[in-house]
């Protein structure tokens, strides 16, 4: 990229203060997830009758979009992310209240609101805007002594997780409850609430299980595999014995002629049938990369908003891949959580492209500094 350092653009100040290893990392992650697509989605697409590309070319269409609001949101100052995530924020509890009482219930759930091209979910859009609407009250209540921030923060989650039970949508109670918890061991709270947060969450984790029969029922099968249906997580095994180092080859899987959830909940076994053990050993290794990579530029910001708010957007990043990636090999009861710009689905993509567009937008104060170091370092020489 023909860019001078001596140039004062806006195009110049970005290219030369983002942190290009990590944008190049979620660029390439996004465009392995159009191919894992490719593999796993058109025996589902041909199971229900549709036409046979029918999900990669909805993938392929949503990519762009998520292309453009990555770069787009990566360009904000500090002061825009907060302003587009309290916003944000504010505008995704509306929706998912509208998708509450309007939206179609699907698998006995009110999460969507229909939009004609696709179905959107709010709950997506509300993860990373209050994580940094958190951050910035945590940071803020620290900073001055006239602003109750963290009493805020736990509003704004209290109202979040509230809404999420609602729906209902445990998968993505519990990712937020563990954002959460990171978040506040992060800000630092005392031994003694971090053990009160740890019962709260067993007390909810049992009334979910008396209260919901389809939580108890995960549960009891993931305890208990012979105590009912189990096929898709039986398959998934399946298809990682069928894999084995190398894989079966792109599109000789058969697991995915079978899962229902194949081209979302369960690509990651897609993954190691067809493309095999190394092929998911080299996926989890970029998700690791990035997860480490932001939580370095966390450990070493001194500004206490970005820090939590990086640390809370990579943590709903890599809980997100871990817990998709543990249900896939039978470490975790089902989910139904997707694995990040991996699994099908238009508002994951897109949400997750815009909480990583944060990350890059956030990770740009710490490359600045950088910049006018070695620009300081080349007058000095």
């Amino acid at each position: 990229m023909l860019i001078s350092r001596t140039d004062r653009g806006l195009l110049a100040r970005w290219w030369f203060t983002i942190d290009r290893p990590l944008m190049f990392a979620v660029v390439l992650l996004m465009a392995i997830g159009v191919l894992f697509s490719l593999a796993g989605s058109p025996a589902v697409a041909d199971r229900l009758g549709l036409d046979y590309f029918h999900f990669f070319k909805r993938q392929l269409i949503f990519m762009m979009p998520a292309l453009v609001i990555l770069i787009a949101v990566s360009f904000f100052d500090m002061r825009l992310v907060r302003r587009v995530a309290i916003i944000g924020f504010f505008t995704a509890l509306v929706l998912m209240v509208a998708a509450k009482l309007f939206g179609p219930e699907i698998k006995g759930a009110n999460r969507w609101l229909d939009l004609g091209f696709f179905n959107f979910q709010p709950s997506e859009l509300a993860k990373p805007t209050f994580i940094v609407v958190a951050a910035f009250l945590l940071a803020e209540g620290r900073r001055r002594d006239d602003v109750p921030g963290a009493l805020m923060a736990w509003g704004a989650f209290v109202i979040l997780v509230g809404l999420l039970v609602l729906q209902p949508d445990f998968g993505q109670t519990v990712l937020v409850c563990l954002v959460w918890a990171v978040m506040l061991l992060v800000y630092g709270i005392k031994w003694r609430y971090v053990f009160g947060l740890i019962g709260m969450a067993v007390v909810g984790a049992f009334v979910a299980y008396k209260t919901f029969p389809h939580v108890a029922s995960r549960v009891d099968r993931f305890l208990e595999p012979g105590t009912g249906d189990n096929f898709q997580v039986n398959m998934a095994n399946k298809a990682f014995e069928n894999g084995g180092l190398f894989g079966m080859g792109p599109g000789a899987g058969l697991a995915k002629r079978s899962l229902p959830d194949a081209h979302t909940d369960f690509i990651f076994a897609v993954v190691g049938e067809e493309f095999g053990f190394i092929a998911c050993m080299l996926l989890i290794a970029l998700v690791a990369f990035i997860a480490l990579r932001v939580l370095r530029f966390a450990m070493e910001e001194g500004d206490s908003f970005v820090a939590l708010a990086l640390t809370g957007l990579v943590s709903v990043f890599s809980f997100q891949a871990i817990i998709n990636m543990a249900v896939n090999v039978s470490l975790m009861p089902a989910k139904g959580m997707t694995l990040p710009f991996i699994s099908y689905g238009g508002s994951s993509l897109l949400t997750m492209a815009f909480a990583m567009g944060l990350v890059l937008a956030l990770t740009r104060t710490r490359a600045a500094v950088r910049v006018k170091s070695e620009h300081l370092q080349a007058q000095l020489a």
